[in-house]
């Protein structure tokens, strides 16, 4: 008997390692060549490092609409996994486990997403998948992984020579015609995870009837071995690189407006990419523009420890202090920081004080949903007669600001669950709308054409995001655009200062036109397998017992997006959805859920009045009661 084994009957036997963690190891072995994972699993036994184990075995990471996300550096390194070491000192292999992202559980979903593409492939040679990564650990591993995977069942493959941002796989999907795409990313999560993003060929995250597919395919699999076609018969690999950025980028600057307003006006902005891939677009994009960016020298290079900062999340406060730090210095108007996969950014702007101040995601989506609206009106694109095709599309946790502004214009508003996936299905749905006879080569068309089309035949999206910072003005890409956000966000900075004023001002003046409406978000965050049952346990409990009242106010409506049957405002079914929205009498709202990406369950607080002061302490209040509520309810 195998050491492994022995120690594993052994602990079984104790009642220190779940019948579950048993079988998934024992599972991982046998759909695994890597000699690394016994010696891993040895040590760990043998060492009584029960909670490590439990968290790496307590599940078989399921491939799922959004792919997977998960542990790449363990809690606990083994030797076995450090073995030499690899660079910027990870371990040389990743972290073993069912639960984890590995190349076990990578090539897993590669395999199952080449297998759906060949089958439901009807074009002439053969299918292609675009492959890209970020400045994880392991990321680059992994990609060239996917590529051989790729090519050796018989597909094509376009792997970017290096580490580049989400948006431009998207983007590179639809500009190459190809028939899928990865990007090995797991965003704006701490560096020790990875994780894989899958796309299908309109350059949308996976959506039903697809997602389906692929998660059958992946879910069957269980183990990583294949067999590879014969050479005659195998795939062709294109390496893609400054040429992609340079199309990319021109199409970029189809997003701007009124490109005049940048004219003249040369504004300072800090820059970060906070160790990831924004500064290969942004920074010269920025200077194309003819903004003045500096850019923080010890955050530029790539890093996947992301050792400047506890979490690389442009919404956390930390993450921007180094970038607020040097505009203070060189005296900037902004700071704008991406995260490690450029899909979200964050901005710090200079208020009537001329201190900087933080954006909430609410109020950056807000301002350019504002400004883009208005602009679109302004330069005659949108009229009285066309506006009722016009569209703004937003989750159902973004802040309702954005629909009061949109419907006072006479646009329609679409509230979708969160993932950009669910965004980018309603462009697709959008572009198919366009009758072929007059769309054509719709992916080639200019700006003003394909606006001209949809404003016709279709719906013209106006903007787009959510609240967790991720937006998106055009349909070239259908995911966040953290590189066309920066653009955006630069545009608006031209118009403050045409304006007389600051983004800061801007934003105060919304609020006095509209009212002030403000959000929190707040987590609990519950690691590891324990973790991931307490979480499963709180959904439950608010789904079989919601809050009839919190903070001293009645619950008057409660939707439990869980058990089905809603619907978005253009009549399209909402998928089920482990998400419960509580209207209270006082007009506060707030909805629950689990994160899809990290350990932790989700708050969103809703509230709106005339003064910001008063707005922010019943959110407080509200916070504070939520939070009791939460911990009563786990015992």
């Amino acid at each position: 008997m195998s050491e492994w084994k022995s120690l594993l009957d052994e602990a079984v036997q104790r009642g220190d390692v779940s019948v579950e963690a048993s079988r998934n190891i024992e599972l991982y072995l046998q759909g695994t060549g890597s000699p690394v994972g016994a010696a891993a699993i040895t040590e760990l036994l043998g060492a009584g490092e029960w909670q490590e184990i439990d968290d790496r075995f307590f599940k078989t990471m399921a491939f799922g609409t959004g792919g997977l996300r998960g542990r790449t550096v363990g809690k606990i390194v083994t030797k076995a996994e450090q073995g030499e070491g690899g660079p910027l000192g990870r371990p040389e292999h990743p972290c073993v486990g069912t639960a984890s992202m590995n190349f076990f559980n990578l090539k897993r979903a590669m395999i199952g997403l080449v297998t759906y593409v060949k089958k439901s492939f009807t074009g002439d040679g053969r299918p292609s998948l675009v492959i890209g990564h970020d400045t994880r650990h392991f990321s680059r591993d992994f990609a060239e992984t996917c590529a051989k995977v790729t090519t050796e069942l018989g597909c094509d493959a376009y792997l970017f020579e290096a580490e580049r941002a989400t948006p431009e796989i998207s983007f590179a999907i639809r500009h190459l015609r190809a028939d899928s795409g990865v990007c090995l990313t797991a965003s704006h999560n701490p560096s020790h995870d990875n994780g894989f993003k899958a796309y299908i060929d309109d350059g949308g995250q996976l959506v039903e009837p697809h997602a389906t597919g692929v998660i059958s395919e992946v879910n069957a699999l269980e183990s990583e071995n294949y067999e590879p076609l014969a050479e005659s018969e195998q795939g062709e690999l294109t390496m893609l690189g400054a040429e992609m950025d340079r199309t990319y980028m021109d199409k970029l600057k189809t997003v701007l407006l009124r490109p005049d307003l940048l004219e003249g006006r040369k504004a300072k902005v800090v820059y970060t990419n906070l160790h990831g891939t924004g500064g290969i677009i942004i920074v010269p994009m920025l200077r194309e523009l003819g903004f003045e960016v500096i850019t923080v020298p010890e955050q530029d290079g790539g890093d996947g420890r992301f050792p400047t900062v506890e979490s690389p999340n442009p919404e956390n406060a930390p993450a921007l202090a180094k970038g607020i730090e040097l505009a203070e210095e060189v005296g900037a108007d902004a700071v704008i920081a991406t995260d490690p996969d450029c899909d979200r950014m964050g901005v710090a702007v200079r208020n009537g004080e001329g201190k900087m101040e933080l954006l909430t995601g609410n109020e950056i989506g807000s301002l350019l949903g504002w400004y883009r609206i208005k602009s679109m009106f302004e330069l005659g694109w949108l009229t009285e007669s066309n506006r009722s095709r016009a569209v703004l599309i937003k989750t159902l946790v973004t802040t309702e600001l954005q629909r009061v502004v949109a419907e006072k214009y006479g646009i329609s508003v679409v509230d979708t669950l969160t993932g950009f996936k669910f965004i980018g299905e309603k462009l697709k749905k959008y572009e198919d709308a366009i009758p072929v006879d007059k769309k054509g080569d719709y992916r080639s068309l200019t700006e003003e054409e394909s606006r001209k089309l949809r404003l016709e035949y279709s719906k013209f999206f106006v903007f787009g995001g959510e609240e967790s910072y991720g937006y998106l003005g055009s349909d070239f890409v259908r995911d966040k655009d953290g590189n066309a956000s920066a653009v955006m966000f630069a545009e608006l900075a031209a118009y403050a200062m045409s304006e007389g004023t600051t983004i800061a001002g801007l934003r105060d003046q919304v609020w006095k036109e509209y009212g002030v409406y403000l959000e929190q978000g707040k987590s609990l965050v519950m690691e590891g397998g324990e973790g991931a049952r307490k979480i499963a346990a709180l959904v439950e409990s608010y789904s079989s017992n919601p809050p009839k009242e919190i903070d001293g106010s009645a619950a008057v409506a409660v939707r439990d997006y869980a058990k089905g049957g809603f619907y978005d405002q253009e009549g399209d079914e909402i998928p089920e959805s482990a998400m419960l929205f509580v209207d209270l009498a006082d007009g506060r709202r707030f909805a629950v859920r689990p994160s899809g990406t990290e350990p932790k369950i989700k708050y969103y607080l809703f509230g709106h009045g005339d003064s910001r002061s008063d707005v922010e302490a019943s959110l407080d209040t509200l916070w504070t009661a939520l939070e009791k509520d939460a911990y009563e309810r786990m015992g």
